[in-house]
């Protein structure tokens, strides 16, 4: 149906309206012109712009309210180029403009990327006398902050007489929106010193220049600035000020704020729910999420995206899998790419890849962070080639999907577990400008791959080779292909790059015991205590019953010690008696005493898996062991061979990797 008859109903009954009081043809024109903008505005609003063009040359009196009403119809259809042309038209027939005509039709240029334009509109403004009218002000301002910078929208603003607060709020959101939050916030303040009446808004925006700065000082000032405007419980400012804490790690204030809180809308719970899980609080914010349901309110896509990342964690795997319920049977999120990627990225960390493979398959719309996550997540699972043709898929999908930098991250990152070098070279120099953890990556890929000569080459010459992220990329490869001088030479390096990292001195410690320079290792340990640094405890956890049970190294703290060292020392006799291979000599980090004796039956993740094997009889169960230092090499042989003789899966995660022991194999493939 042709638009102009499909829109018929929307205009007036007679157009243009005759008057009833009249049937002379000049009385009726006189009648006819406020009814007549009454019905172009009605139309304009209606989005039925054409009918409107059409009419606008039977308007007899063409002045300037009926231009505006037609320029802002253009506007709300998403048409700032019929804007700036009906504009172009008003000129040419001599009807003038007011000060609620340009600032339009300057919004118009901005929506049209049409800058040009929008400078001679400029001109108009200053030939007119508008350019210091307040909705001027803020639309060249809107403008050319869009175009020009931040700088070039102060010259407006700085040049206007009468500055509304509207003006100061879009200024100093200019700054914190081009990365200058700290104008962002001096401009506030000096806002506040002139005496200007804030609102909610200003404060929502000098807040973000606080959460996106850490500055928990200039939060907590700006706190009691709202007190002194009566706006602290404001719905908005609140948010706003939970999350400016919440950014800058001052938890207690926003718990203080929040319990203080009379009414509490969707984004307050999303925010101190999400806010305490960034902060590492994952048991608050699981309770939280249980209130806010409790209380009657039904979780949207983002409290469900909030809560997720503090069920991924093994331990934390259960709550996950209840709250992939709760959205299945109330509908939440179906629809939701950013659900569902955050639901893989829950299940790939918490152990179950698994899990999160079966909700990738189901998706339809997968955008770049759904391939990137399940990329990621197979390469730390050991499946580094799945990784790999992951990212093939989807180069060469149907979807015409762009990899962007996080991609190539994560592909380089599979390249390195699958020791894939030829095609790792190829992604990483794609990385149009590479960071620090993306150099560090590449020296890992050619490390692990034994390529170490190269790999040392490569750290000597590139821009950040001496980052200690880079050097310990490095060591890996060392410690893995037990290049104990050059081991030797980074870990000194490492030592010098950061002399008050105690976890340098542990490996370099533990390089001198693989070479049995004790010596030299208890010159180490002196130098760690008068330096007074402190190594970190080997700790090792397994959820069993719905509990969290932690294991320190030879921990006899346990109620059930004496039955999990029986079962262990029981079941490394086995391993011995098979004579199976057991692997020594290690630099990894770990405290020097135990790495120098590497009693597997007393390193904290065994005392983990034998608890787990004696607290779950079923034959298929998966022992689930979290461990907070990567595993020694004893204990990793030790391992596989236990995972044979009981028949049984054990997962041990650390901080770099998911070990999947089954059968006596690894998925690192003893690359780790």
């Amino acid at each position: 149906m042709p638009l102009l008859q499909a829109i018929q109903p929307l205009q007036c009954s007679s157009f243009p309206p005759r008057c009833p009081q009249s049937s002379s043809s000049s009385s009726a024109q006189e009648c006819l012109v406020p009814q007549t903008k009454t019905c172009l505005a009605q139309i304009a609003k209606s989005a039925a712009i054409a009918v409107a063009d059409q009419q606008l040359d039977q308007i007899p009196e063409k002045d300037t309210f009926s231009w505006n009403s037609l320029i802002r119809g253009h506007l709300a259809d998403a048409a700032p180029s019929q804007a700036i042309l009906v504009y172009t038209q008003m000129l040419l027939r001599g009807v003038p403009a007011d000060k609620h005509t340009l600032p339009r039709v300057v919004t118009a240029c901005r929506l049209a990327d049409a800058f040009f334009t929008g400078r001679q509109l400029h001109g108009h403004a200053l030939k007119l006398g508008l350019a210091s009218h307040e909705y001027v002000v803020t639309a060249l301002m809107s403008m050319y902050g869009q175009f020009d910078g931040a700088e070039a929208a102060s010259k407006i603003f700085d040049a206007s007489s009468k500055k509304s607060l509207v003006s100061w709020t879009l200024m100093a959101r200019l700054y914190a929106e081009q990365e200058k939050p700290r104008l962002a916030l001096l401009l506030f303040y000096e806002m506040v010193a002139a005496g200007i009446p804030f609102d909610s808004v200003a404060l929502v925006t000098a807040l973000g220049a606080c959460g996106t700065l850490r500055s928990v000082c200039d939060a907590r000032k700006i706190h009691e600035l709202a007190k002194g405007r009566w706006l602290e419980f404001d719905v908005l400012a609140a948010n706003a000020l939970l999350k400016a804490y919440f950014e800058c790690a001052a938890v207690e204030d926003a718990r203080r704020l929040f319990h203080q809180l009379p009414a509490r809308d969707m984004i307050t719970w999303t925010t101190v729910i999400g806010g305490y899980v960034q902060n590492g609080g994952f048991n608050e914010g699981l309770k939280l999420f249980r209130a806010m349901c409790v209380e009657g309110r039904k979780p949207d896509n983002f409290a469900v995206s909030a809560v997720l990342p503090a069920c991924a964690r093994m331990s934390a795997c259960k709550h996950g899998k209840e709250i992939h319920g709760y959205m299945i049977r109330h509908d939440i999120g179906a629809n939701s790419a950013a659900v569902h990627n955050a639901l893989m990225d829950m299940y790939v960390k918490a152990g179950r890849l698994d899990s999160a493979s079966k909700i990738f398959a189901r998706m339809l719309d997968k955008d770049s962070i759904s391939w990137t996550v399940m990329i990621l997540g197979h390469s730390l699972h050991g499946q580094g080639e799945a990784g790999v043709e992951l990212f093939r898929e989807m180069e060469r999908g149907p979807h015409g999907l762009q990899p962007d930098e996080t991609a190539y991250h994560a592909v380089v990152h599979a390249c390195s577990t699958a020791r894939m070098v030829k095609e790792g070279r190829v992604y990483f120099g794609r990385i149009k400008e590479p960071r620090v953890e993306h150099l560090a990556l590449f020296v890992s890929l050619l490390a692990r791959a034994g390529l170490l000569d190269e790999a040392r080459g490569f750290v000597d010459q590139c821009w950040a080779g001496q980052h200690p992220q880079v050097q310990r990329a490095l060591l890996d490869g060392c410690r893995i292909h037990q290049d104990v001088n050059l081991g030797k030479r980074v870990a000194e390096r490492l030592v010098e790059l950061e002399p008050l990292n105690a976890e340098n001195y542990v490996m370099l410690s533990n390089i001198y015991a693989v070479n049995a320079k004790w010596s030299m290792v208890e010159g180490l340990r002196e130098t760690i205590r008068d330096m007074g640094l402190r190594t970190r405890t080997a700790c090792s956890w397994i959820e069993v019953g719905g509990k969290v049970h932690a294991f320190g190294v030879g921990d006899v703290a346990h109620p059930r010690s004496e039955r999990i060292r029986w079962e262990l020392q029981g079941l490394m006799k086995r391993v011995e008696e098979e004579g199976a291979p057991t692997d020594g000599g290690d630099f990894s980090l770990h405290d020097v005493d135990e790495e120098r004796d590497c009693i597997p039956s007393g390193h904290s993740e065994m005392l983990a898996v034998a608890f787990g094997l004696i607290s779950t009889s079923e034959k298929n169960a998966v022992v689930r062991v979290t461990k907070n230092l990567r595993l020694c090499r004893s204990c990793h042989a030790s391992a596989k061979q236990i995972s044979r003789l009981v028949g049984r899966e054990i997962v041990v995660k650390d901080p770099d990797r998911f070990h999947h022991f089954r059968d006596g194999v690894c998925s690192c493939k003893d690359f780790w």
